[in-house]
């Protein structure tokens, strides 16, 4: 069986300044986290700026792209703000997602298809200013084959409805939610897209996706921010990457 390529790990480090601006200050440092989650193992971090700030704040972008030593992913929502920001601040990437004030977290992925002409105008903006453009969307033919059109490079697979049927122990709806993604990636890969995924990954759900050979990159935050609770950031990220390892172990037939 040929080689499998590798599986990148990017940590969202979000919720650590949610944590923070519940009581307002300085501490926890999302900084302080994305280095201490590259120590660990973590191939790029990951910062949502919301319109509204509720956790990543625009001073937070400007340090980790200023001091960490890997690359800085921009989740980000496509208004001019954002992409005015994105342009002058340069991140490695940025991920254009779906946003609405009164959501907890991305409830789904953007309608491409729908809105193809406005985000085409901003994934050329930012791809105009060398940064690397991913859309985060529903694993769905349609949207796949709008990314591609609009000249995205790159997409992220939501994972998240596939996560929800695994916690809530929905056999059958789990199966038919990877079986979706399973082909969205080989859809997406045979388009010439690069393929990301993400939203609701645990460990268990990691080392299973991990064994898609399509996907080269996971974005994994509030459920790793949650386990540092317990474990501390770095063998929370040292675990995830080990689990993500071993899906891709076993797909390639190195692994029982």
């Amino acid at each position: 069986m040929p080689a499998l390529p590798p599986i990148r790990l990017g940590i969202n480090v979000d919720h650590v300044a949610t944590v923070r601006n519940a009581r307002g200050g300085k501490h926890p440092d999302p900084l302080k986290a994305a280095e201490i989650a590259i120590a660990a193992g973590a191939d790029g971090i990951t910062a949502h700026l919301r319109e509204d700030r509720r956790h990543i704040v625009d001073d937070d972008v400007v340090r980790l792209k200023a001091h960490i030593k890997r690359p800085l992913n921009l989740e980000m929502a496509a208004t001019p703000e954002m992409v005015a920001i994105a342009r002058r601040l340069r991140p490695h990437a940025a991920c254009i997602v779906p946003e609405r004030r009164a959501e907890r977290t991305t409830e789904g992925g953007l309608d491409v298809a729908g809105q193809r002409e406005a985000l085409r105008a901003a994934v050329g903006q930012l791809a105009g200013a060398d940064i690397r453009v991913s859309l985060f969307i529903a694993a769905e033919p349609a949207q796949i084959e709008a990314a591609a059109a609009i000249g995205a490079p790159v997409i992220e697979i939501h994972t998240g409805a596939w996560c929800d049927a695994v916690v809530a122990g929905d056999g059958a709806g789990a199966a038919a939610e990877f079986d979706r993604i399973a082909r969205g990636a080989a859809l997406a890969a045979k388009a010439g897209l690069e393929v990301h995924a993400g939203h609701g990954l645990d460990f268990i759900t990691a080392e299973r996706i991990a064994s898609l050979p399509e996907i080269v990159e996971l974005n994994i935050g509030h459920f790793l921010i949650g386990e540092a609770v317990f474990e501390g950031l770095g063998d929370a990220v040292r675990h995830m990457r080990a689990a993500m390892d071993r899906g891709r172990a076993r797909a390639a037939g190195r692994a029982p």
